[in-house]
């Protein structure tokens, strides 16, 4: 039997199915660029970006996205279990190659959770919206102060 509502379990299902869409038509842009092939790869960019948006219909339906403190909270817990629990138990049932592999996500997350943990610090400092960091690109974010 289910913890959470059937309504709620198909949401989750439709987002995963529709986010790991989009992460593989990412994939297939970035091996379509490789292989020289750029306007292929921006068709496939086009085509992730539509399952990006349908994938944050699901989350909002779902509840999934409250805001400011309640995101940053949930996004810093997730980083914390795929760090602490997910990937360290992974790693003890796979090859060595494969455990490379999660290895190296495992390295690239843990910078993933100090940039969202500045950003809990930043957010509850600010009186408004944050900084945008050097490297961002100003013209994504027009909004975005000065800084």
């Amino acid at each position: 039997m289910s913890r959470i509502p059937r309504f709620l379990e198909h949401l989750k299902t439709g987002f995963t199915a529709e986010a790991v869409s989009a992460a593989r038509y990412r994939a297939n842009a970035v091996k379509a660029e490789q292989d020289g092939h750029p306007n292929l790869a921006r068709r496939w960019r086009r085509l992730a970006e539509a399952k990006d948006a349908l994938a944050i219909e699901l989350l909002e339906a779902a509840g999934q996205v409250r805001g400011l403190d309640a995101d940053l909270g949930d996004a810093i817990s997730e980083e914390r279990f795929e760090n602490d629990i997910l990937y360290p138990k992974m790693i003890r049932d796979v090859d060595e190659h494969t455990a490379n592999v999660f290895l190296r996500v495992v390295n690239a997350q843990k910078e993933h959770l100090r940039q969202l943990e500045a950003l809990r610090e930043e957010t509850n400092a600010a009186q408004g919206d944050v900084a945008l960091p050097a490297g961002v690109d100003r013209g994504t974010a027009p909004s975005a102060p000065e800084s």
